[in-house]
């Protein structure tokens, strides 16, 4: 091996990014001396974007990863400048909390929390080449000639992987916001046999704030009491909130866009990858909705310690002339300055068909994938998949069985199975309409769901776990007390005419009146005699009796989808022999090798008749074989 042997670690982590970190500390906090590689020290968590953290789909996974010892949600409640609870006008299942968050102090609490991590060494050094002996990962090399040795590699390079900056017409070769990119990884990667495509995503322009109007803006104000998306934060935790500011886009913004488009990298022919379906740039929204005469704009400020805004909504490459002239038509905006141009960000990623359940390479064992490397989008998916793989490639150094979670499971299985199973043609962005089970995956009972799971993996410390058990204990006694029968009473009468609702004419569990609009725990408790909880586990308790019959319906669903999962499939089937498949379903099985029939029907390309068909061959093979044996 050519150059000076720098260092072994039993598992290296490429990449700081938000999957690095996640991946790099369940590593080390499962007691595996881990290398954290970045080529910026930086560019840790940097936050290339926009500077929030959650949203719709995107607040359950952070939920998930902080139920299960990660780090996403414990650093946004330290650094966030205001948090929101979206979608609350619907049900609870789809509600998700979303913060903006102070971009230089979420990087600096990130690098802290790498830095002081005991089994941990965060370093600066891009990772040239993968070692391999015998087929096995076994060490990076890095650029100047130092290679680490080590059992397993997680690869967390982002937007990175020979990445190019486009505005307008003009072409950088860089990583997001000026850092460098890396240049050698992907010829590694090809050598190994993954072939690469090219994805793009973008940015909005920055704007200075005092250059703003924003007293002809629309105020945004954060949510009082304060949510929080870790279950460990003080839920009395509270500080003052940043504005927000709404604008929008008009008819003469529009016409100038339209005017100019041919002058977009995304339309002039200079971009090749594929472009985010659901967050569009705003030269792609003024298209394909014609229709609107004006679209939302949120001017969010990038941190305390800066003047610089984001303007949410205006992804976008045209050129910087271009930029000024079209943000000078808003309302609010009419003399703004900008900071940093918008711009389109071009960069190689894998089929992540190529990984198993486990975000395993399935052809190199010991090397795993996480982030926007896989094709997805946004720090929150990244940061799941960091944490899992992670997890994986740990409990791969220890010679254990992976740490796997179905779509039952968590948001975090949706975003596995998806990737690993279906692949994805375009960045692919987590969605509640991914979620078969949203309502039994909800953001509140993400630690109910997972807590247990991490603790066995020793990712969770003492005091989380019996902050577990104690919500676990309030959940049980609270709802033992609401099973009592009780008969319609005078008191039960006035609660319920208070509420617009009419008392019931036989006696009911007390549990019961909580389906009723607007009656809550603490409502009850002013009635009959019930064990005082923390708030945490009454909602807990509301929500169960308000949806358990919804609750029970999708429970039903779920062993279904879980009889699916136990048929497994032979990893020697010849699926190219079974009579009565299709072709195309003959060769996406063949090279994707499901585990179980329920995966088999979830690859793109396998119909329900199909399904059938290898239904009935296992039933034959299995007869043949009883006959045999």
């Amino acid at each position: 091996m050519k150059g000076y042997f720098a260092g072994e670690y039993a598992v290296i982590v490429v990449g700081a990014g938000h999957a690095g970190i996640e991946a790099a500390l369940a590593c080390a906090r499962m007691g595996l001396s881990t290398l954290c590689l970045t080529i910026n020290l930086d560019a840790v968590g940097l936050m290339a974007c926009n500077p929030a953290i959650g949203g719709t789909s995107k607040g359950h996974l952070v939920r998930e990863i902080d139920a299960m010892g990660g780090e996403m949600g414990l650093a946004t409640d330290e650094v966030y400048l205001q948090l929101r609870m979206l979608n609350t006008a619907k049900g609870s299942a789809v509600w998700s909390l979303r913060a903006q968050a102070d971009k230089r102090r979420y990087h600096e609490r990130m690098k802290r929390a790498l830095e002081q991590e005991p089994l941990l060494d965060l370093k600066m050094g891009e990772c040239e080449r993968l070692l391999t002996q015998n087929g096995r990962i076994s060490g990076v090399a890095v650029t100047g000639g130092a290679y680490y040795t080590c059992r397993a590699v997680v690869l967390c390079t982002g937007v990175y992987l020979k990445s190019h900056i486009l505005v307008g017409d003009y072409l950088k070769e860089a990583g997001p916001s000026g850092m460098l990119r890396s240049e050698y990884l992907s010829a590694s990667l090809e050598a190994l046999g993954f072939p690469l495509r090219r994805f793009k995503t973008g940015t909005p322009p920055r704007v200075h704030k005092r250059s703003l109007d924003v007293g002809r803006m629309e105020p945004q104000r954060g949510d009082v009491p304060t949510p929080h998306f870790s279950f460990m934060t003080d839920p009395a935790e509270s500080r003052e909130q940043t504005l927000c500011y709404l604008t929008y886009t008009n008819a003469r913004t529009h016409e100038i866009i339209l005017n100019n488009i041919e002058r977009s990298a995304m339309y002039s022919g200079l971009v090749k990858g594929t472009g985010t379906r659901y967050c569009p740039s705003i030269e792609d929204k003024i298209k394909r909705f014609a229709d609107k005469d004006r679209h939302q704009l949120f001017i969010e400020p990038e941190g305390k310690s800066t003047e610089e805004m984001y303007v949410q909504g205006m992804s976008t490459s045209l050129p910087y002339d271009v930029q000024v002239d079209m943000l000078r038509t808003i309302e609010g905006m009419e003399r703004c300055e900008i900071m940093r141009p918008g711009y389109a960000i071009e960069y190689d990623v894998i089929d992540s068909t190529q990984l198993t359940t486990g975000f395993e390479a399935k052809d190199v064992p010991g090397l795993f994938f996480a982030g926007q490397l896989n094709g997805s989008s946004g720090y929150e998916e990244a940061a799941a998949q960091g944490f899992f793989a992670g997890v994986n490639a740990a409990l791969f150094c220890k010679a254990e069985p992976p740490f796997l979670l179905k779509r039952s499971d968590a948001y975090i299985g949706v975003l596995v199975d998806d990737l690993a199973t279906k692949g994805t043609n375009e960045p692919y962005r987590m969605m509640t309409s991914r979620a078969e089970y949203r309502l039994l995956l909800r953001q509140d009972n993400a630690d109910l769901r997972l807590t247990e799971r991490a603790r066995r993996l020793g990712l969770i410390s003492d005091a989380r776990y019996d902050a577990l058990c104690r919500k676990r204990a309030d959940i049980e006694k609270a709802q033992k007390a609401l099973s009592r029968v009780v008969s319609p009473d005078e008191a039960m009468g006035k609660l319920l005419e208070a509420k617009g609702e009419t008392l019931p004419a036989k006696p009911v569990p007390i549990g019961d009146m909580m389906k009723r609009r607007g009656v809550g725990y603490t409502d009850l408790l002013m009635l009959y005699d019930l064990p005082e909880i923390n708030a945490d586990a009454m909602e807990q308790v509301e929500i169960m009796a308000r949806y358990d019959g919804y609750i029970q319906k999708q429970k039903a669903q779920v062993e279904k989808f879980h009889d699916m999962e136990s048929v497994l499939l032979p990893n020697d089937i010849d699926y190219m022999g079974i009579e009565g498949l299709r072709i195309e379903a003959r060769q996406k099985l063949n090279a994707m090798r499901p585990e179980s029939i329920g995966r088999a029907g979830r690859i793109s390309g396998v119909s329900p008749a199909d399904v059938a068909v290898l239904l009935v061959y296992l039933k034959a093979r299995g007869a043949m074989e009883k006959a045999n044996g």
